[in-house]
């Protein structure tokens, strides 16, 4: 469990989980700040429930991670291939100024996986 994770990897992990986590939370609550630019996208709003679930189960396996090494590695796989997704669907719509925010929760999805 923790004893075979640097304590680098314990941290980001967690630091990933709680920003997917959030992220989830924050669509499924309907958070302006989420939902305006999602719509603005053209994401269906008939989506948004099961992306926020996508997001926030991703979250939950980062942590489950912790005790099932191969379910931590398969939910970071997933967040990074969602938030390319996010990427190129706000490089789609032009919103060439939004693109760092899907990055910014990529990034410790990916550095799960270069730890591990």
């Amino acid at each position: 469990m923790f004893a075979e994770m640097s304590t680098t990897a314990v941290v980001v992990t967690l630091v990933a989980a709680f920003m997917a986590g959030f992220s989830g939370v924050s669509v499924l609550a309907r958070a302006a700040f989420v939902v305006e630019p999602l719509a603005a996208y053209g994401v269906p709003r008939a989506w948004w429930n099961r992306l926020g679930a996508a997001k926030v189960a991703g979250a939950v396996g980062l942590l489950a991670g912790f005790f099932l090494p191969v379910v931590g590695t398969l939910a970071a796989t997933g967040l990074v291939l969602y938030f390319a997704g996010a990427v190129i669907t706000v490089l789609r719509a032009r919103s060439y100024g939004h693109v760092a925010f899907p990055l910014m929760y990529m990034a410790p999805a990916v550095a799960v996986l270069a730890l591990v």
